[in-house]
């Protein structure tokens, strides 16, 4: 009783942080517009819940969007699953058109988008604080209360969680689970026993549910594992612990497929026949064909050019997360990882700050988080810090047991300034966390350092059209970052390529999301004349001159060959998918023409 009455305080504070971050996150997401992968992933939930179907957007496991689709569906959201979008996307091709088309008009033309976007990132919202109540809680068991709060102080105020924690995204959701699932194959490995393994189990199922990526923690873990075979207990009756729960793992995850593709035809096993025993294990192996084919198709796209610092790489580079992680991480947040460090080197060989009982948890932690950074940083997948965000909750955790660390008041008074300053940098850039850099940017403007996600993904629409009626703009030329149609969100706008202005444009405002500027088009041009930036510099807007100087020429756009084409396509995907969000009757034929043209780039 006098330990629960100890905790309360703790957990009252712990509240309250989390409190701090629903407000500060939601109300930035409330500023925003669908980020780019969210008009794919929210439609595509709502289609699980209502039609037991998982034609739509297979690139992702189900669980967090079918979370999002639930919420939906209970408010009431309508879709039209008799018209050309859904009917398109039966076949794996067609999906990969289809998702955005069915998700552009589930979000603006079937509903009210303000209505649908409150709700969709709802679950993502309780996602996001479940994860900083999971972070609180196994920091506490670290490192007493006082450090389970430094932890949370950390997170709840951490840039990066705050951008993407509502947003219907998978990214925060594994990053859950992954948490969940070190600490309960601890446990299991700890204590082997039937109720361990089903809790491993039921958390390794949900990062298996939510993102592909769940392997590496697989990896991480079996690391973990073989590090702990020679201590105390039985080896074998541990790997056999864990085998179990892999296996009851897979087959919760075979279970929700199955579930939740109930519907969904099986016209992809169609070569195992057509008669009544064939339709049966068609069914049967449909789990598995959609969870492998979505496997794979991520596997496909596991390169991609990748620009940081300034410059483009064809690929993604091994020192890419580190230099993103240091510029967009809170300054206090550096500082205590650089304090904690040196506490624990200096007293390493005096004190054991870690209680005994909870050593293995300790080592699984640490071995799970090198092996994920080491796997990121190998990858040649470089785009945003979001895929960061395993790696960066279990190095949260690892600030846990500064508090028994610190030998003297000047080192906790240090510690309590420096977690105080993450709250202080949270509140100075709210609402704009998407762009967010800082000091070791030394001033410069996050486009010229970073791109995708890391700078502007489409969410900044609603910043432009209070651009457009602060200047009284009646047409506003907007180039930006998203397959979307953003007219929905931007009445006045049309489609604008800053790489290719018209003579018409001279004199004009005109609008390009910053991600265009150096690396999605070649529209450095654009730098010699006068700009706002917009939503902390997600955006800019352009004061173009009277006259725009010839292609090539000092201030004029850039000549066609020199010329970028959107998301490195060797051709202009952007116009292709505006005519399949607004024409969805069209995607049959548009898909036959970009297979024609990716045909011809491969000759």
């Amino acid at each position: 009783m006098a330990l629960r009455r100890a905790m309360m305080p703790g957990q009252v504070a712990a509240g309250l942080l989390l409190a701090f971050m629903a407000v500060l996150s939601f109300g930035a997401a409330r500023r925003e517009s669908p980020a780019f992968d969210e008009v794919a992933h929210i439609g595509a939930g709502l289609s699980y819940v209502q039609q037991l179907d998982l034609r739509l957007n297979p690139e992702h496991p189900p669980l967090s969007k079918a979370l999002t689709g639930l919420a939906l569906t209970l408010r009431g959201t309508r879709a039209d699953y008799a018209g050309p979008a859904w009917k398109a996307s039966e076949d794996f091709a067609g999906a990969f058109l289809g998702e955005w088309s069915f998700g552009h008009w589930v979000i603006a033309r079937w509903n009210d988008a303000a209505t649908v976007l409150w709700w969709a990132r709802l679950p993502m919202l309780l996602f996001t604080l479940a994860l900083g109540w999971a972070i609180f809680r196994v920091a506490a068991r670290f490192g007493g209360m006082t450090g389970g709060l430094i932890c949370l102080t950390v997170y709840v105020s951490e840039p990066v969680f705050l951008a993407f924690g509502p947003l219907v995204l998978t990214d925060i959701p594994i990053a859950f689970f992954s948490v969940l699932t070190v600490w309960t194959f601890a446990e299991m490995w700890q204590r082997p026993q039937r109720t361990q393994v089903r809790r491993f189990a039921l958390c390794l199922a949900g990062a298996f549910l939510v993102k592909f990526s769940a392997p590496i923690l697989l990896l991480g873990l079996t690391c973990a594992g073989l590090s702990m075979s020679r201590e105390a207990g039985s080896a074998k009756a541990r790997w056999r612990a864990m085998g179990k729960g892999v296996l009851l793992a897979a087959l919760v995850v075979y279970g929700v497929y199955f579930a939740m593709s109930w519907n969904q035809p099986t016209t992809e096993l169609a070569r195992l026949g057509g008669s009544m025993p064939a339709m049966a294990l068609r069914r049967l192996l449909m789990p598995a064909a959609v969870y492998l084919g979505g496997a794979v198709l991520v596997l496909f796209s596991f390169s991609r050019a990748t620009f940081l610092l300034g410059r483009a790489y064809p690929h993604g580079v091994w020192f890419y997360y580190p230099v993103v992680f240091a510029l967009k991480a809170a300054p206090g947040f550096l500082a205590l990882l650089a304090v904690a460090a040196g506490l624990s080197v200096r007293a390493r060989k005096t004190v054991s700050t870690i209680p005994a009982e909870l050593r293995m948890h300790w080592r699984t932690l640490w071995v799970t988080l090198l092996v994920f950074a080491a796997v990121c940083m190998l990858s040649r997948f470089d785009i945003g810090i979001r895929h960061f965000s395993v790696p960066m909750a279990l190095l949260i955790l690892l600030l846990a047991p500064m508090a028994r660390l610190a030998g003297s008041n000047t080192q906790r008074v240090l510690i309590a300034v420096l977690a105080a300053s993450c709250l202080v940098t949270a509140l100075r850039i709210y609402p704009w966390y998407f762009p967010y850099v800082n000091g070791l940017g030394a001033g410069r403007p996050a486009y010229t350092l970073m791109s995708d996600s890391n700078v502007d993904w489409n969410q900044a629409l609603p910043e432009v059209e209070r651009f457009a009626e602060r200047r009284g703009l009646q047409d506003v030329a907007l180039d930006s970052y998203g397959i979307s149609d953003d007219v929905a969100f931007v009445p006045r706008s049309h489609v604008w390529d800053c790489q290719a202005p018209a003579p018409a444009d001279a004199g004009r405002w005109v609008v390009v999301s910053a991600n265009m500027i150096l690396d999605g088009h070649n529209c450095a041009w654009l730098l010699r004349y006068p700009r706002e930036a917009l939503a902390g510099g997600g955006m800019y807007a352009f004061h173009l001159p009277g006259e725009i100087p010839a292609a090539g020429e000092a201030g004029g756009p850039p000549v066609e060959s020199e010329r970028r084409m959107f998301l490195g396509m060797p051709f202009d995907f952007k116009a292709i998918t505006l005519q399949v969000l607004r024409h969805p009757e069209t995607i049959p034929a548009v898909m036959k023409e970009l297979m024609a043209k990716f045909a011809q780039t491969q000759q």
